[in-house]
């Protein structure tokens, strides 16, 4: 099963709005199916030209090794040399800190990633959070 459409860009409406709403600065929210494929992504005006690929890589990291950000933070932390082989092998598309958020249904079935970029990992983190939960989703980050 994956992320429909519609879901993912309410995730990204939500996200932004709330962003809007706790005064953090412009970000980039994208949301990917459970194969790393972008299903929608929203860029504030503002948000640096980069943020794209942030925001798509702390979403990719958290597909790709199948573990929340604040586990691939630790793993890199214990080993730089696993990290810079991952960053490797994927052309720089996982980053290790907060804003990577896997996103389930009810029944605790996959149905994807999203990500967050432009303010402090942990606000980007909270932004998304609360696109998933609007969209009536369950968000999985490692904190809980």
């Amino acid at each position: 099963m994956s992320i429909h459409l519609e879901q993912a860009q309410s995730i990204v409406s939500a996200a932004l709005a709330h962003a809007r709403a706790q005064g953090f600065k412009p970000l980039t929210v994208v949301v990917l199916d459970p194969g790393g494929a972008p299903v929608a992504l929203g860029r504030e005006d503002g948000s640096g030209f980069l943020r794209p690929d942030v925001a798509t890589a702390k979403a990719y990291g958290v597909l790709g090794l199948g573990m929340d950000s604040r586990a691939i933070a630790a793993r890199a932390a214990d080993s730089a040399e696993f990290f810079t082989s991952v960053a490797s092998l994927t052309g720089g598309k996982v980053f290790s800190v907060p804003g990577g958020v896997f996103i389930h249904d009810e029944a605790g079935e996959l149905l994807g990633a999203a990500g967050a970029s432009g303010d402090a990992s942990l606000a980007d983190e909270e932004a998304v959070v609360a696109g998933v939960r609007a969209a009536g989703l369950v968000p999985r980050t490692g904190a809980e």
